[in-house]
């Protein structure tokens, strides 16, 4: 099997809950979260894309408390890297 065979993309929609939205502090966690993963990681919001590994994409994003984000993951371990920034995103990212 050929690597490529073994890749998933999982897609979900979910609405920012964090009251201070995707800045600083809460960014770095979703960061330092989904660096722990093999899989590719986008968000994308309002038609921008973002990758999910990187602070900066993610701060020019200017995703605030209530921003549909969607979370797209492409890799082997896709649907545990989506479960888990879920459970963070639909939390509260500063209480991590």
């Amino acid at each position: 099997m050929t690597r490529q065979q073994h890749s998933v993309e999982c897609v979900k929609e979910v609405v920012l809950a964090n009251p201070a939205g995707l800045h600083a502090r809460p960014a770095t966690v979703f960061v330092d979260l989904a660096t722990n993963f093999a899989s590719e990681v986008t968000l994308v919001k309002d038609g921008r894309e973002a990758n999910g590994k990187s602070i900066m994409d993610i701060l020019a994003l200017g995703a605030e408390q209530g921003a549909v984000l969607t979370v797209i993951v492409r890799g082997a371990d896709a649907d545990a890297a989506l479960e888990a920034l879920l459970r963070l995103l639909e939390g509260n990212l500063e209480g991590t």
